[in-house]
């Protein structure tokens, strides 16, 4: 008996990619002179948890200047935007490479009721900007012991 498997298109186009990528090495071989391209997704990675009774909010900005990063409480919202520029240049004696990329973002974090947002604090440390608030009481650990039989 022959099992039902769905079609999933961009399965296809991710196989389609990597045969294209085997057909220009094996055409052109693995060579240092042809340029990669050090493009990163303009949405920075954001992750946010309960830290010793306060909420903390991780962004990946590497490459950023935090001075061109806005943070900002819009009701019960953290808001950050940006813009990522990135520009790379390579000058050899018989080729020049240049790459730009840019792209503005914006990341929008719930946060919970009862959050202190007047105790907002905001660090910047080598790409990472990391944010934090007082949490609610009701989101502060608790531990709960386990019972054994």
């Amino acid at each position: 008996m022959r099992a039902l498997v769905p079609w999933r298109p961009f399965r296809e186009l991710s196989t389609l990619h990597q045969d294209m990528d085997d057909f220009f090495s094996r055409f052109f071989g693995e060579e240092e002179w042809l340029p990669t391209t050090t493009w990163r997704p303009a949405m920075p990675a954001v992750e946010s948890f309960v830290r010793d009774g306060e909420i903390v909010v991780r962004a990946d900005l590497p490459g950023i200047d935090p001075k061109e990063v806005e943070v900002a409480v819009e009701g019960r919202r953290l808001v950050l935007r940006g813009e990522r520029q990135a520009k790379e240049e390579r000058k050899e004696k018989d080729y020049f490479y240049r790459e730009v990329s840019y792209g503005r973002f914006e990341r929008a974090v719930d946060l919970p009721e009862g959050v202190d947002t007047d105790s907002i604090k905001a660090t910047y440390h080598e790409g990472v900007l990391e944010i934090t608030m007082k949490a609610p009481k009701q989101m502060v650990a608790k531990k709960v012991p386990i019972t054994v039989h």
